[in-house]
């Protein structure tokens, strides 16, 4: 008996249509039809795909312009869904990676716009990984599944990261004095209290006394004066 054969090809799923009518999926494998049936298959590769979009401009919550660029793993999930949405052509994949991509750029926008530029590093790991429920039921709904779905960078114009340096300079800088004024008040205030204990106690000026007579011999300096007396070394 004479027949046809059809075939799903590795990796792929198959869409069964008799008389241009869906009847099933099928898997990879070869299938034998009566030469008269009006039999179609419609394979459709399963393997991940990504993409990686760049240079994406977006204003902060206070205004501040930037380019942000993210990368997005997906793949088929639900073949029926694909078909109705995106047809059988050649092209169907590049069309439903575009409107992924467009659902991934409205979310990003809503998030970066959201926060102010000072905060953006603060609040990057809050939308560096952007794979939400919502996200991910939206591109579902084109028969489509998120593997992935990750921020890549942020980049701002050179003027303002010229000014965030400058910020950040600054910043060090106050610390810096704050430190030193500390170090400061600290060593003032260790001085006042010597000088309070000092003043009633006889024998730490004693003591003082002799530290500073070892200091002024080991200079060789031979003669120097204490109070009103005057004493020599010999």
């Amino acid at each position: 008996m004479f027949y046809k054969e059809l075939e799903v090809a590795p990796g792929c799923v198959g869409l069964l249509f008799k008389k241009n009518v869906f009847q099933q999926e099928l898997p990879a494998g070869i299938y034998k039809f009566s030469p008269w049936e009006k039999v179609q298959i419609i394979s459709l590769s399963q393997k991940l795909r990504s993409t990686r979009v760049v240079n994406q401009e977006v204003l902060t919550a206070d205004n501040i312009a930037l380019r942000f660029s993210f990368y997005i793993a997906y793949k088929l999930d639900n073949t029926k869904l694909f078909v109705d949405n995106f047809g059988v052509g050649a092209d169907n994949f590049a069309i439903a990676e575009q409107q992924m991509v467009a659902v991934a750029q409205v979310l990003l926008r809503q998030k970066i716009a959201a926060i102010h530029s000072e905060k953006l590093n603060e609040s990057r790991e809050d939308i560096t990984n952007f794979k939400e429920e919502a996200f991910c039921n939206e591109v579902a709904a084109l028969g489509l599944k998120i593997i992935k779905a990750q921020l890549i960078d942020l980049t701002f114009p050179r003027s303002v990261q010229e000014l965030f340096s400058r910020v950040l300079e600054s910043k060090i800088r106050a610390t810096s004095e704050l430190e030193n004024a500390r170090t400061a008040v600290a060593t003032a205030r260790a001085l006042k209290n010597a000088s309070e204990l000092v003043k009633g106690d006889e024998n730490i000026k004693f003591l003082q006394y002799l530290e500073t007579i070892t200091k002024i011999a080991d200079k060789g300096k031979h003669t120097f004066v204490i109070g009103e007396v005057p004493m020599t070394k010999i």
